[in-house]
């Protein structure tokens, strides 16, 4: 079958979704895997107050909070609902009267160059932003490129107009993060420069070049450094006023303007993680002219390119879900490559990527679970040039070690597990990646050898991380017996038996964090006894990362028959299960961890956070897979909605889209790293996948309806299907998926 006719599909992308409560996506513009990320800012708060971590600022990962009255600006780089930030750079913020270079407090906008805003004058699309700043009566548009951001801002008539650039300003932001900022200011119409911050990533440098559509009658800069007790003799020139050449370490600049009544002023903004002649050349490859319709309508015909690769037939709702789902989840991970093929790589030097595209962004611990093995479907040549990205990574790396979590050149090391091995392994597994594959694996080893890594070497030693050790051993020990799984598959693949039978073994060490009397996985002490006080409900204290061990428990994808067996065979398994999605989990029990809310939990199963996200599918190895479809129709239903605070925990650059994705086409990948994929109960009525070979894959599911939730019978390509799987060669080969729906179980 060929691919289909293109469809509209941008129409369904609502970028609201999420900017409210827990979902931390942006609303502004990008392109798909874009390295510039335009969106608005609504607040300016400090990762610290009087010295302490400052909870608030939790709320600003992605700048933009929709429940916030004011606009502060524009900056040019975001991440895509995480539970952490760092970014914010380059704010842009259009004014006019007196100059105002203090963004002012959210109770009084007019005190600042920040701005009131309605949600009633806002539209956010694929590609595109628009806003309305009442206090200035300014409109402000925003689209990008690959590398470039446009703005543009139609002015009122004034001979007091002005276009900030605040240098200081940026997310999770605190006192010192900002290390040198260096401005020149080539002419009366081209800017360029760079920053570098200490945040999240510890030695990031980004590059600029901004270009004006009209030239400035003045600018100027103010300085906010504290005294130093060496300045050099810059002191010779007034740098206050019209100074091409500017440095420090807190720097706002300005740029005076007359305006007519109506008029637009445009500004291109290119990044580039090497240089100032980098980002200019990104420019002027990307956006030649200033035509900003131009490149509007070419961000939102290269979305629509995207989300033509699946076309569904659902409700209006659904459709708005899923399409908003397909377009969050081609954010991340971003370009770090300039046109020339030039980027930074993790030794601080300049690489030269050949032949591939090299990615930064990469939030393992949350997106190799399903958003990875989304690319190896969807976008197999990107996934290709994301695992180059991580051997490069890799050969970069002081510590010899793949990425944990990569961020513009740095690793900034959080999370936990080295799921990095997983996203190789299920890539050369299901014959994504064409780079030397022995080599890959002996990265993925060498990685999982690292003894002074989050209690890897004891993890080696004894088979389990002593809980006096670390504060999440047992969760550690779950994630490194997966990854090592994984690495144990690969070697297998490449019939390197002597890493087969090391990691095979190795993969088994979960079992030691088992307690029989119990039945919850457990801390365990360095004398090999269960730590006493425990309690399976809670997640502060008792050995887990971001959840609890009614959820954890469940955390062994790569062998659930065996976790079944140990749990007391199949029918017990499955009411452990009934209880995990009906119990009641009162709020003390994840009051102090910021990524649990009450949102994001059905019973005491939390979908808003990730280390649950293959359990409503284990189901499928017990005798009640009826089950899994119930509750994977209900989770679909219950913690995804087409409204801004429509997602019930952070989208973690997609991994939540991507459960949306597969979960509504009636497939999973239970353990990626196998061939295999759990089947539950579609949400569409009809879709097609268009693979990147040109062949299609098809879902159809007969008498789909809200009530029709159950799955009479499965074909695949006419032949019944009955162990409630599919492979990886099924989907790329094309053909035909079709579900026979019914209201009652089938048992």
């Amino acid at each position: 079958m060929m691919a289909s006719a293109q469809q509209n599909l941008v129409q369904y992308v609502k970028p609201i979704i999420g900017t409210s409560k827990m979902g931390h996506t942006y609303p502004g513009a990008t392109v798909p895997f874009g390295a510039v990320q335009l969106s608005p800012e609504t607040d300016t708060l400090s990762y610290e107050v009087n010295g302490k971590y400052n909870g608030d600022v939790y709320k600003y990962c992605a700048g933009y909070k929709y429940e916030d009255k004011t606009i502060t600006g524009f900056s040019h780089t975001h991440f895509s609902g995480t539970g952490h930030s760092d970014l914010g750079d380059f704010l842009i913020m259009p004014t006019q009267g007196k100059l105002q270079l203090n963004p002012g407090v959210a109770s009084n906008p007019k005190g600042g160059y920040r701005s009131a805003y309605s949600h009633a004058n806002e539209v956010a699309e694929a590609g595109y932003y628009r806003v309305k700043l009442d206090d200035d009566n300014i409109t402000a548009e925003l689209t990008s490129t690959t590398r470039v951001g446009m703005h543009q801002y139609t002015f009122p008539k004034s001979d007091q107009s002005h276009i900030i650039l605040d240098l200081m300003a940026g997310i999770y932001n605190y006192e010192d993060k900002t290390v040198w900022t260096y401005v020149r200011v080539v002419n009366d119409t081209l800017v360029t420069g760079y920053r570098q911050t200490n945040g999240w990533a510890r030695t990031r440098t980004v590059y600029f070049a901004m270009s004006f559509s009209k030239p400035f009658k003045s600018y100027g800069r103010k300085s906010y450094d504290p005294k130093q007790a060496y300045r050099g003799f810059w002191g010779k020139f007034n740098q206050e006023q019209n100074f091409p050449e500017i440095a420090g370490k807190k720097i706002k600049m300005f740029f005076d303007f007359d305006t007519q009544e109506g008029e637009k002023i445009k500004i291109k903004f290119a990044l580039s993680p090497v240089s100032q002649e980098n980002a200019l050349q990104n420019m002027r490859a990307e956006i030649s002219g200033w035509d900003f319709e131009k490149v509007k309508a070419q961000a939102q015909a290269t979305w629509n390119k995207e989300l033509n690769k699946i076309q569904v037939s659902t409700s209006n709702d659904n459709k708005i879900n899923f399409y908003t789902a397909l377009y969050h989840a081609n954010i991340n991970p971003t370009t770090y490559t300039d046109v020339n093929g030039e980027y930074k790589g993790l030794d601080q030097g300049i690489h030269k990527a050949d032949g591939f595209t090299n990615y930064t962004t990469f939030s393992l611990w949350d997106t190799y679970r399903a958003l990875h093995p989304f690319f190896n479907i969807t976008q197999p040549s990107r996934s290709n040039d994301m695992v180059k990205s991580m051997l490069a990574h890799y050969d970069q790396s002081s510590l010899h070690m793949l990425p944990i979590w990569s961020h513009y050149a740095n690793d900034n090391w959080c999370m936990s597990g080295y799921h990095s091995v997983s996203v190789i392994s299920d890539a050369i597994i299901k014959g994504t990646y064409t780079g030397d594959a022995n080599k890959a694996l002996d990265a993925c080893v060498a990685t999982a050898k690292h003894r002074d890594y989050e209690g890897i070497g004891y993890y080696m030693d004894k088979g389990y991380i002593p809980a006096e050790k670390s504060g999440i051993s047992v969760s550690n020990n779950l994630e490194y017996s997966y990854d090592d799984w994984s690495i144990a598959q690969l070697a297998k693949k490449l019939n390197r038996m002597d890493i087969y039978d090391e990691f095979i073994k190795r993969s088994n060490n979960w079992k030691n964090n088992y307690d029989s009397a119990s039945g919850f996985m457990r801390p365990k002490l360095s004398d090999g006894t269960f730590k006493k006080s425990f309690d399976p409900k809670d997640t502060e204290g008792q050995g887990f990362i971001e959840g609890n061990s009614w959820n954890y428990s469940f955390f062994v994808p790569q062998d659930p028959a065996s976790l079944i067996d140990l749990m007391g065979g199949k029918r017990k398994f499955a009411m452990r299960l009934d209880t995990l999605f009906t119990m009641h989990l009162p709020d003390e029990f994840f009051a102090h961890t910021e990524d649990i809310t009450r949102e994001g939990i059905i019973g005491g199963y939390v979908h808003g956070n990730e280390p649950a996200h293959h359990i409503v599918y284990l189901y499928n190895w017990t005798d009640q897979p009826w089950k899994t479809q119930a509750q994977v129709r209900h989770i679909l239903n219950m913690q995804y909605k087409p409204t801004a605070d429509g997602l019930g925990g952070n989208d973690d650059c997609g991994q939540m889209s991507a459960w949306y994705m597969f979960s509504s086409l009636g497939f999973y990948p239970v353990a990626p790293g196998s061939d295999v994929y759990a089947l539950g109960s579609p949400l569409v009525n009809h879709g097609v996948i268009n693979l990147e070979n040109g062949k299609t894959f098809t879902v159809e599911a007969i008498k789909q309806s809200d009530k029709n939730i159950y799955v009479e019978k499965v074909l695949l390509n006419g032949k019944e299907i009955t162990d409630h799987k599919i492979k990886h060669a099924d989907i790329t080969n094309g053909g035909k998926l079709t579900f026979y729906m019914s209201a009652k179980p089938k048992k």
